[in-house]
């Protein structure tokens, strides 16, 4: 089926818990994450939390990554949305995995912009069924 966009949900357990708090490691990491893909950077912002915690976004020309980590928990909750078909988000999410030294993972990916479907074919599940 033809979709406009690739969205990725992936959830890194058992994270080295100073590497996800440290704001410049991670913002690296996703940076490099995006090239690894092949995906085109465009900017980055990151926010270190108080005590503890990193969220960013990686805004790359063809969407974006974004990461938000509880280094308590070590547990990284990561976004990636892609479009087109030029660019490996699996790539991307197993240099994630490595290098924030996750033990395992898990990964949702759902296609966005679903094309050429009929109405009535089109299934949406409403908010809170």
């Amino acid at each position: 089926m033809k979709a406009l966009g690739q969205h990725v949900i992936a959830e890194l357990y058992e994270c080295d818990p100073e590497m996800i708090n440290n704001h410049e490691l991670v913002e690296t990491i996703m940076l490099e994450a995006a090239e690894v893909s092949g995906a085109t950077v465009v900017n980055s912002t990151f926010h270190q939390f108080n005590p503890y915690g990193v969220s960013g976004c990686v805004v790359i020309s063809e969407s974006h990554f974004t990461i938000h980590t509880w280094p308590e928990y070590g547990y990284a909750a990561i976004d990636v949305f892609t479009c087109g078909d030029l660019i490996d988000n699996n790539k991307a999410l197993l240099y994630m995995k490595e290098k924030f030294a996750s033990k395992s993972i898990s990964v949702v990916e759902m296609k966005r912009g679903l094309l050429n479907l009929p109405v009535e074919q089109i299934r949406v599940k409403p908010v809170g069924a």
